[in-house]
């Protein structure tokens, strides 16, 4: 078997081409992909050489983790129907092609248990998932302190901290405050503020959650806490991060990283927008045929009014 798939040659270069697929097993799905989402965060660091070493970390890779598509095939102990929507957030299937995180293909073969059933009525949105996911574990998820305390700051307004503040809003937590510095990406808030940070005098938050990925943050968050704050970091960093002690040993802060979503997360989040109680709309600004993938990957790292770019796989065999 084989399949078209995006694949990152060396940083920088990206080519559109044939890859073999290993030959599924009792438990795996093959899936037809329809749609895959381009993550600004991860994919960028990998597309400019800056993520740092992972297991499994190597070029020729293949980017993604946000698919959505059709089982095809489904195997007898899969768990997954022939005809189920599915959404994919990674493989491991290209032979000698590393799949980091490996959902950018026209065809993936996946275990059933990684396949995770959604509504067709979700369509493209349905790529959004692995970030709400994101945004929730950040929160709820493993490594937290009960009860859960969300963010009444959320430094960033890209498609992960508009997640994490309607996630907040829609929980009926106090509205956060976002923080943007980019005037395109104030956009419209859906109950919540939106400010640049020269603006925003507060200096007692109690929650401050970091999605910009900025190495640079922690001076300025811990500027901004209350005594006994905590500052989360839930983006994805790829220099190493500092902060002066003294501001923080003055407020006993906390510093607490936010790991990858776990697979209750992704039901969660998958419960919450299946029931239309989150809102994935307009979040997702720009589409690309898979042909035209090179174009779409440098336009999702530099187009600032680009939020979510969506390759459509639809008709690639």
């Amino acid at each position: 078997m084989h399949t078209t798939a995006i694949v990152m040659e060396q940083p920088e270069h990206l080519a559109l081409r044939e890859v073999d697929l290993a030959d599924p097993h009792e438990d795996d799905v093959v899936v037809d992909v329809d749609w895959s989402g381009i993550s600004t965060g991860t994919e960028r660091l990998l597309w400019s050489g800056r993520m740092p070493h992972f297991p499994g970390m190597g070029y020729p890779l293949v980017p993604g983790y946000e698919s959505v598509g059709r089982v095809r095939e489904a195997g007898p102990r899969s768990g997954r129907q022939r005809g189920e929507t599915v959404f994919v957030a990674g493989a491991r299937c290209f032979g000698s092609v590393r799949g980091l995180f490996g959902a950018a293909a026209a065809t993936l073969v996946v275990p059933g248990e990684r396949a995770i059933p959604i509504s067709q009525d979700l369509g493209e949105r349905g790529v959004l998932l692995a970030l709400a996911a994101t945004a929730y574990h950040s929160v709820a998820g493993g490594g937290r302190r009960d009860p859960i305390q969300p963010p009444d700051l959320i430094i960033g307004h890209g498609v992960l901290g508009r997640l994490l503040a309607r996630l907040t809003v829609i929980a009926d937590y106090p509205a956060p405050t976002v923080w943007e510095t980019n005037p395109e990406r104030f956009g419209e808030p859906m109950g919540y503020p939106v400010v640049h940070p020269d603006e925003d005098k507060r200096r007692d938050y109690h929650h401050i959650y970091d999605v910009s990925g900025d190495p640079a943050i922690l001076d300025r968050a811990i500027a901004r806490l209350a005594f006994g704050g905590e500052v989360v970091l839930a983006g994805f960093y790829s220099e190493p991060l500092s902060f002066n002690f003294p501001p923080a040993f003055m407020r006993e802060a906390s510093i607490r990283v936010a790991a990858e979503w776990k697979r209750a997360d992704m039901l969660a989040v998958h419960d919450i927008a299946e029931s239309g109680l989150l809102p994935l709309d307009d979040l997702i600004t720009h589409h690309a045929v898979a042909s035209d993938a090179e174009r779409a990957y440098r336009t999702a790292f530099s187009d600032s009014q680009c939020l979510k770019m969506v390759i459509d796989w639809r008709g690639r065999a």
